[in-house]
């Protein structure tokens, strides 16, 4: 296994989606994830840079992805907030270079799960976005309980065909 696998997509429309790497039995490799982040987070802020300078605006940044954090995890935490869990090591402590919300938590809430299998029940995908006047989540999609017919037994199954659920919003872009 490729321990700093990770996935990043991009195309010309701005938005990120990705995949940060997965260590279920290794606690410790948890630093990996946030060095991911912060290489993703320093690619975003260059991307901004670059196309503030070219094209002499500030463009607004949505990624999305299976982030394989939870909400209470480091992360997370540094991803949405700048504020990084205490037990985080010294040089991991800046703020980051480009602030982002959560869709889910800033209009209801993160959902209880997007991950739902035998072996764990959480949250692990996110939709991020650059806070603005420029942006706004309008709408997102609804998620199920974990009663729902369809997730009973856990995931994947014929209606899901992935061990995550689809998570999507809607955005209203404020042109100046």
């Amino acid at each position: 296994m490729e321990l700093w696998n990770m996935g990043l997509l991009h195309f010309n429309d701005g938005i990120y989606k990705l995949h940060l790497n997965f260590c279920p039995r290794d606690p410790e490799w948890a630093d990996v994830k946030l060095a991911q982040a912060k290489y993703l987070l320093s690619r975003l802020a260059k991307f901004k840079t670059l196309v503030s300078e070219r094209l002499e605006c500030i463009p607004e940044v949505i990624v999305a992805g299976d982030f394989n954090s939870t909400p209470g995890d480091m992360v997370y935490q540094y991803l949405v907030s700048g504020n990084p869990s205490s037990n985080l090591m010294p040089n991991c402590l800046e703020e980051p270079p480009i602030p982002l919300c959560s869709v889910y938590a800033s209009t209801r809430g993160e959902p209880p799960f997007t991950n739902y299998t035998p072996g764990f029940t959480g949250t692990l995908d996110y939709i991020l976005f650059s806070p603005s006047d420029l942006i706004k989540p309008i709408s997102f999609l609804d998620l199920p309980d974990y009663y729902a017919a369809d997730i009973v037994c856990g995931l994947p199954n014929l209606c899901y065909p992935s061990d995550h659920l689809p998570i999507g919003a809607e955005f209203e872009i404020i042109k100046e």
